[in-house]
């Protein structure tokens, strides 16, 4: 009976320490065809800090918003561009003789502070464009840290299962042979088996959970990441911020800075529309020969526009009923993100809560509940289902815990990108 038991307990108690809070060994196996290709195609460790410098140097997304940056500098430029003059030559009567030839030069010349204005909507654009691209690389960030992490919390679970695997299998082959030197009854082998094929099942789940995760970090990264092995601390919790760092966090939020950005370009959008409802003069300046008398003579005007049917009523009153629109939106985002703040505040206390009692408890209660019924089974008084029973209590335990792990790092990675921060400080 010792024989059957020990290298089941052993085998299932070589895990229990790479899980206790705070100090998970997250260290990454390469894929097989990276392992074969000999260490000169090795890669340096990639941590949490080096996977969101590479997103920020290869994001596609953050590419696309930085040209958007480059591209609204070119609308600042072309506001500030003053009306280019026109060159005129008028020719009146085809004789040469009686001939009158006209050149001259019209300069447009805007009033009503038009360039002013626009000046001043470009430059609220660009400001939009900036802080749209720097919520970008806020959710690029938080999307590399949700998918690090979760890539973390797999790995571990991949291993909680490897060793779940080893355990059932000696504990099978253990239980064959005392069948077949009919010392307990075939039901146990039965017993031992099905444990097996679940342990099996679960670890192939897993693995191919370890590949979507793997390939969600590509994606937020820009690149593939085969070969790289993780180096990052997955039971570190995340802190949870104060009441009074969240609030002021909160209320400076980039969408909500956005939405204030947005409303005052639309001010200075309704504040262009008002300048055109003033007429440019045109000046002009030339000369004229007259053949016929045989003159040269100066030629002098000016062209007023007389703003008797339009008057940009129209373009006026759409830009203020934006205006007004981009008010409202503003302070729907403002309730927005205090919502959703909220929320994922809370979410990141709960999971915080979890992981500590799951860490401080539920483990430790869980390991002891297998080492007493391994125990007992190994003195008699327990049958080997209730073994497989603790077993499975302690392997969903640690499940359980790395799931919340995961989650408290997720909720910081959300919180972080709805507040505009890189990482929380810590509660004093």
């Amino acid at each position: 009976m010792r024989r059957f038991v020990l290298p089941f307990a052993a085998a299932f108690l070589v895990v229990p320490g790479a899980f206790a809070q705070g100090t998970p060994s997250p260290s990454f196996s390469p894929p097989p065809e990276t392992a074969k290709a000999g260490s000169a195609q090795a890669r340096p460790p990639l941590t949490l800090a080096a996977a969101v410098d590479l997103a920020m140097a290869l994001n596609p997304e953050l590419a696309a918003a930085s040209l958007e940056v480059d591209a609204v500098a070119g609308a600042r430029l072309q506001a500030a561009a003053r009306p280019n003059p026109e060159l005129a030559f008028l020719l009146e009567d085809t004789r040469q003789a009686t001939r009158t030839t006209t050149l001259q030069i019209n300069q447009p010349i805007e009033l009503g502070g038009k360039r002013d204005a626009r000046i001043a909507a470009a430059d609220r654009g660009s400001d939009v464009a900036r802080l749209e691209l720097q919520t970008r690389r806020q959710a690029v960030r938080a999307a590399v840290a949700t998918a690090y992490f979760d890539l973390l919390a797999v790995q571990e679970r991949v291993r909680v299962a490897e060793a779940a695997l080893a355990v059932v299998q000696r504990s099978s082959r253990a239980a064959t042979q005392r069948v077949a030197a009919g010392k307990v009854s075939p039901v146990e082998e039965t017993k031992a088996r099905v444990a097996e094929a679940g342990v099996r099942i679960e670890l192939t789940q897993v693995r191919s959970e370890e590949i979507g995760a793997r390939s969600r970090l590509a994606t937020a990264i820009g690149q593939p990441i085969d070969g790289y092995a993780l180096d990052g601390s997955l039971g570190t919790l995340p802190p949870m911020p104060s009441d009074e760092t969240f609030r002021s966090k909160m209320e400076n939020a980039p969408a909500v800075n956005r939405a204030e950005l947005e409303v005052a370009r639309r001010t200075a959008l309704t504040a262009v529309e008002n300048s055109r409802k003033f007429s440019d003069v045109t000046v002009s300046l030339g000369g004229k020969r007259n053949n016929e008398l045989g003159l040269n003579q100066a030629v002098i005007g000016v062209t007023v526009p007389l703003p008797l049917f339009d008057r940009n009523q129209g373009n006026i009153l759409e830009a203020l009923r934006r205006e007004d629109k981009a008010r409202d939106e503003a302070n729907a985002t403002r309730a927005i993100v205090r919502s959703e703040s909220t929320q994922v505040r809370e979410r990141l206390l709960a999971a915080r809560t979890e992981a500590i009692a799951l860490g401080a408890d539920v483990l430790p209660g869980a390991q002891s509940a297998f080492d007493a019924s391994t125990r007992g089974f190994e003195l008699g008084k327990f049958s080997f289902l209730e073994v497989l029973d603790a077993q499975r209590t302690l392997l969903q335990a640690r499940t359980q815990y790395l799931r919340a792990l995961a989650e408290a790092h997720r909720a910081a990675a959300d919180l972080n990108r709805i507040l505009g921060v890189d990482a929380m400080p810590a509660t004093p």
